[in-house]
C-alpha cells in the first residue's frame, strides 16, 4: 500500500491500479463495505419509520378506545367525569404528548395542558374529519406525531360524528433511540471496516505470494543465479504457470543446446574440406619437382573440395532463408502438376546414373497459392534424397493429390529406410543416418531441414514412414490458399 501511495502522490493512480494486489484488496474492501452501508441505510433507515408507524397505529388505537368512552359517559357534553379526565392524562402521560377533545362546532372541550380549553381550532384536518373523512395521522417536522379520530355516536341506527379527538404524540424518544443505535452502528461499521481493511491486506499479499515466488524464480533465472525448474503449486493458476515456464526453459535449453551444436556443426563441416585443401596444398608445395600429372590429380581433389564447401554455404543460406518471416514470401498461383513434373525433369539424369526409376502419378490438375523457388526447393530435396538413398534397380514415386482444402505430395521409394531411432532426428540440422558413407553419397546434412522450414513457412506439414529394407514415405500437406501470419 505505501508503493501505491507513493504513486498516487505521484499522478500514477490508474498504474497502481493494475496492480493484481490493489485490486484484489479494493474487491475484499468493498465486499465488506458494501453490507456495512446496506446496514446503515437500509436497515437503520428502516427501523426508524417502522417505530414512528407501530408508534402512530399504537396510539391511534389507544384513542380509539377513549372515544368510544367519551361517547359512553357522555363527555362532549359533560367533561366532569373523573374517569375519562384520567385516561387522557394516562395518555397524555404515557406518550408524552397532547390531548384535545373538540365538539362539533370546533370549540376545544378539553385539553390536557389545561391551556386552550373554550377555545375555537380551525384545522383543514379536523374539518374533514367532522365531515366523515375518518381518522388521519401525520408525522410533523417539530418532531411529533399528530393523530385525529372522529368521536361517533349512534342516532337512529345512523353514525353521528360528534367531536374529534386531537393527539399529538412527541417523537424525541424514538429518535433519541435512533441516534443512539446509529451511533453504535457508526462505531461497529469503523471497527469493521478497520478489521476488513486488515484482511483485505492480509488476504491480498497472502493471496499474491505464489505469483512473488514464480516472480522472483523468474528474475534468479534471467539473472543467472539458477537454472532449476520452478515449482509452485499454492494454486493451479501458478502451478500452470510454473508449467509453463519449466516448459519454455526445456525449449531454451534445446534450443541453446541446438545452436551450439549447429555453431560446432557448421564450423566442423566447414573445416574439413578447407583442411583437405590445406593437405593437398602443402603436398604440391613440398614436392618441388612433381609430375604434372600429380598437380592435376591434386587440383581436381581441391576443386571438389571447394564445391563441396560452396555447397555447404550454399544451402546454409537458404537455410537462413527459410528460417525468415513469412514477409520473404513471393506467393502466387502455381500449377503443381507442371512444377513437379519440370522438377522430375531436371532430376532424371541424377536417377538414370544411380539407376534408379522415376515415376509420376497425378490424380487430378492442381493450383495452389505457393512461394514456386521455396517450395520447389523442398521438394527437391525429398525426391533427390529418394535417389541417393536407394538401391540399384529401385524405384521412387511422386504422388499429386488434393481435396477442396490441401494439397498432398507423396515421395515413395524403394531404398534402404531410416532406423526407428533416427526418425526423430532427421530434420536437424547436418544430422546423418548412416555417418559412414555420406561422404560417399554427398550432401551437407541440411537439407531436410530446409525442406521443413519451407513447408512451415507455407503452414503445411510433412510426415515420414520408414522400414528398413524396404524404403520410405514422405508425405507433405500443404494449404490450396496460403494463409498469412
Amino acid at each position: 500500500m505505501a508503493k501505491l501511495w507513493k504513486k498516487m502522490k505521484k499522478g500514477k493512480i490508474f498504474e497502481g491500479f493494475r496492480s493484481l494486489k490493489t485490486r484484489i484488496f479494493c474487491i475484499i474492501m468493498a465486499a465488506g463495505i458494501v453490507p456495512c452501508v446496506v446496514l446503515h441505510v437500509g436497515i437503520l433507515e428502516r427501523y426508524l419509520d417502522n417505530t414512528i408507524t407501530t408508534r402512530t397505529n399504537e396510539v391511534q388505537t389507544q384513542v380509539k378506545i377513549i372515544a368510544d368512552h367519551l361517547i359512553t359517559y357522555n363527555y362532549m357534553l359533560d367533561n366532569s367525569s373523573d374517569v375519562v379526565n384520567a385516561e387522557l392524562s394516562q395518555l397524555s402521560n404515557l406518550y408524552d404528548g397532547r390531548v384535545l377533545v373538540v365538539n362539533g362546532n370546533l370549540k376545544i372541550i378539553k385539553d390536557t395542558y389545561g391551556v386552550s380549553e373554550g377555545k375555537t381550532i380551525i384545522s383543514e384536518a379536523i374539518i374533514k374529519c367532522l365531515k366523515g373523512d375518518g381518522p388521519s395521522n401525520s408525522l410533523k417536522d417539530a418532531g411529533y406525531i399528530e393523530i385525529i379520530v372522529p368521536i361517533e355516536e349512534k342516532l337512529e341506527e345512523k353514525t353521528h360524528v360528534a367531536g374529534v379527538m386531537l393527539t399529538s404524540v412527541s417523537t424525541d424518544s424514538i429518535t433519541n433511540g435512533y441516534e443512539y443505535i446509529q451511533s453504535r452502528a457508526f462505531l461497529l461499521e469503523i471497527l469493521a471496516m478497520v478489521v476488513i481493511f486488515g484482511i483485505a491486506l492480509l488476504l491480498s499479499r497472502k493471496m499474491l505470494k505464489p505469483f512473488e515466488k514464480i516472480t522472483d524464480a523468474i528474475n534468479d533465472v534471467k539473472n543467472g543465479f539458477t537454472d532449476e525448474e520452478i515449482s509452485v503449486t499454492d494454486y493451479i493458476e501458478t502451478e500452470h504457470i510454473g508449467d509453463a515456464f519449466n516448459q519454455m526453459m526445456g525449449r531454451m535449453k534445446v534450443l541453446d543446446n541446438s545452436r551450439q551444436e549447429f555453431v560446432s556443426n557448421v564450423s566442423h563441416e566447414l573445416k574439413t574440406p578447407l583442411a583437405s585443401m590445406k593437405v593437398l596444398a602443402d603436398s604440391l608445395i613440398l614436392q618441388e619437382d612433381a609430375p604434372a600429372e600429380l598437380y592435376r590429380e591434386f587440383m581436381l581433389d581441391i576443386a571438389e573440395e571447394i564445391d563441396r564447401e560452396n555447397k555447404i554455404i550454399t544451402d546454409l543460406l537458404s537455410l537462413v532463408k527459410m528460417t525468415r518471416t513469412s514477409a520473404d514470401m513471393n506467393v502466387e498461383t502455381v500449377d503443381i502438376n507442371a512444377v513437379l513434373e519440370l522438377l522430375l525433369k531436371r532430376l532424371g539424369p541424377i536417377a538414370t546414373r544411380a539407376e534408379v526409376k522415376l515415376v509420376f502419378e497425378s490424380r487430378r490438375p492442381v493450383s495452389a497459392e505457393i512461394d514456386e523457388m521455396k517450395l520447389t526447393l523442398a521438394l527437391s530435396n525429398l525426391v533427390e534424397n529418394a535417389i541417393k538413398y536407394n538401391v540399384k534397380g529401385g524405384w521412387v514415386k511422386v504422388i499429386l493429390d488434393a481435396d477442396h482444402q490441401y494439397f498432398t505430395v507423396e515421395v515413395s521409394d524403394s531404398g534402404v529406410g531410416i532406423p526407428q531411432e533416427s526418425i526423430q532426428h532427421i530434420y536437424e540440422r547436418f544430422y546423418r543416418v548412416d555417418k559412414s558413407h555420406s561422404k560417399e553419397i554427398g550432401g551437407t546434412g541440411l537439407g531436410l531441414a530446409i525442406t521443413r522450414s519451407a513447408i512451415l513457412m507455407h503452414r503445411g506439414s510433412i510426415n515420414v514412414n520408414s522400414e528398413e529394407g524396404v524404403g520410405t514415405i514422405f508425405t507433405v500437406k500443404i494449404p490450396l490458399t496460403y494463409i498469412a501470419s
